[in-house]
């Protein structure tokens, strides 16, 4: 009889996204998320940063299913670069599918995807495993999470939760079947990190609705107000403040449009009629009129809210008759990509809110009061921090200790960790591949870490190249050498360090000839290494040195 099962997170440990983790047991393999993570400033021309997921493609045949807590990119993201490789099904709730549905479409992989339903409160089997969908409140709707029945005991994993006793629509968190798994005995617990640092409760998601409202009344000037996409509960509360107020929404940005259009269909939202208008039409609209919708809100190039602040939005010209509301918080690593985008914004002479200590946004993820909560409601046996940064996974082990779960038994993991459970004891110590595979343009996992050192030594010290005619008799050089540089010096303003460089290329070929060495990887050899050492000796700099040889 098998007495072990193994959880495995490949993603979501130590960072902010790309959350996903499996769980094993015999010949059976459940997958919990497929998450997309975003690029760093180190990571030059990367679009998305997606989970390796080596191990799953080499036990594919185990895997009964992928599991959807909620529709955000964190959990969502790599659902359409995952299924190039793996073909499971999916399952989820309504508009998670939708949204998951909307992304396959645009990869061409709906058809070839079974994605099954499953509203809150399912209980469905696949494989050893009995997964139960119990409500959570979050940023957005239809997010669960997971009671994973298995025969050696319950696992919960709570997905990404906050206690929310005043939702804008639904019903707060199921509290009390949380309580009743906790009576019945829970094995182990897996539970979202994000806000382990704040102290206290979380405020409901009213709370930004009461704001909008003080900063809607008596405004005569055009609103625009950007905030995550997937935040149906922030639109629904946008759109109605706007129609008590007596002003037109538009919507710009795809994402904003694509969530909108699912939740409405879906019954998700509740629009009044003739409160929404094309974005073509919002400037006919006198400005204490017209509120607009924006992307943006974690200042992403493409946005509309980036394009406004640099003039490239056909539509909206942002000046000194708007108002703009970022009701959103800055996910960790996109802090200076938004004050750029806030200070253009004020370059025009826009007024900007954005102070976080103002009633534009609240958070989705549990802070430590209700994180206790969680842990005395459920009574695990074995604890195990997820969804965070290092940090926030120890301080989250300490709280787990503080509410009764034996110093022993909290495991703080990181990515490719084998976790094993028993009924009596709990490991980590076996590893599988994990890491990162980066996203440039249509390229997946082409970017690797040689071409991001190459990258990162462009960007810091630029590139020389050496360009240098030989003979094709005899192998040797016809004429003087062409140095061009890109991102080191201004040729025109560095002559006599080209002469210098170009007198290095000369000593190098001649030493080689003088040694009898026609070869010419040899050759570029000798002249990248003593261009290079002649560049770091004079200008305590390292450039890329590129020798190339044309052969006339």
């Amino acid at each position: 009889m098998i007495s072990k099962m193994k959880i495995i997170p490949l993603g979501g440990l130590g960072e902010i996204g790309k959350n996903i983790t499996a769980f094993e047991f015999g010949s059976d393999i459940i997958v919990v998320d497929c998450g997309m993570g975003f690029p760093d400033e180190t990571m030059y021309g990367v679009d998305i940063v997606l989970p390796d997921i080596s191990y799953l493609k080499s036990n594919v045949e185990k895997i009964r299913g992928i599991i959807l807590t909620h529709g955000h990119e964190d959990h969502i993201g790599a659902v359409p670069y995952i299924l190039r490789e793996l073909d499971v099904p999916i399952y989820t709730t309504p508009l998670t599918a939708a949204l998951v549905e909307l992304k396959l479409e645009e990869h061409d992989l709906l058809y070839n995807t079974q994605i099954f339903t499953k509203k809150t409160g399912s209980v469905f089997r696949l494989g050893a495993f009995t997964i139960e969908f119990i409500n959570v409140n979050h940023s957005i709707p239809d997010a669960v999470a997971l009671a994973i029945t298995t025969p050696l005991g319950t696992v919960i994993h709570t997905g990404d939760f906050k206690f929310d006793v005043t939702p804008i629509a639904g019903s707060m968190i199921d509290l009390a079947r949380f309580g009743q798994l906790g009576n019945e005995g829970v094995l182990a617990l897996l539970s979202d990190s994000t806000n382990v640092e704040k102290a206290g409760h979380s405020d409901s998601e009213r709370k930004v609705g009461e704001g909008f409202d003080k900063l809607f009344k008596g405004c005569d000037k055009r609103i625009i107000i950007t905030t995550f996409a997937s935040n149906v509960h922030r639109l629904q509360q946008i759109i109605n403040v706007a129609y008590k107020y007596g002003r037109k929404v538009a919507i710009t940005g795809r994402s904003m449009e694509n969530v909108l259009h699912v939740a409405s269909v879906l019954s998700y939202m509740d629009i009044p009629d003739d409160v929404m208008v094309d974005i073509d039409k919002i400037n006919k609209l006198p400005r204490e009129k017209a509120v607009i919708i924006s992307t943006g809100s974690q200042g992403e190039t493409m946005s509309a809210l980036y394009r406004m602040a640099f003039s490239e939005h056909k539509q909206i010209k942002v000046d000194s008759g708007d108002r703009i509301i970022i009701s959103a918080s800055a996910i960790p690593g996109n802090e200076t990509m938004i004050s750029r985008v806030i200070d253009e914004l004020f370059h025009k002479g826009a007024e900007v809110i954005y102070d976080r200590h103002t009633d534009l946004h609240v958070s989705g993820h549990a802070p430590q009061e209700e994180q206790k909560m969680m842990l005395a409601l459920v009574k695990p046996k074995f604890f195990i921090p997820v969804h965070g940064e290092h940090r926030m996974l120890v301080k989250h082990g300490e709280l787990a200790k503080i509410m009764g779960v034996q110093p022993k038994n909290v495991v703080i993991a990181e990515n490719g960790k084998v976790i094993e459970i028993t009924k009596k004891a709990i490991k980590c110590e076996e590893s599988v591949p994990s890491g990162a595979v980066l996203v440039d343009g249509s390229g997946v996992g082409e970017v690797g870490s040689v071409v991001m050192r190459d990258r990162h030594k462009l960007a810091q010290d630029g590139m020389v190249v050496v360009v240098m005619p030989f003979s094709s008799d005899d192998h040797s050089l016809i004429s003087e050498p062409e140095i061009v540089t890109r991102g080191f010096i201004y040729v025109k303003e560095a002559e006599e360090l080209i002469e210098e460089l170009k007198r290095v290329t000369y000593e190098s070929v001649e030493a080689c000839q003088s040694q009898h060495i026609y070869d010419y990887s040899a050759i570029k050899s000798k002249v990248k290494n003593n261009i290079s050492g002649y560049l770091y000796k004079t200008t305590r700099r390292s450039p890329m040195i590129l020798p190339v040889i044309t052969e006339i």
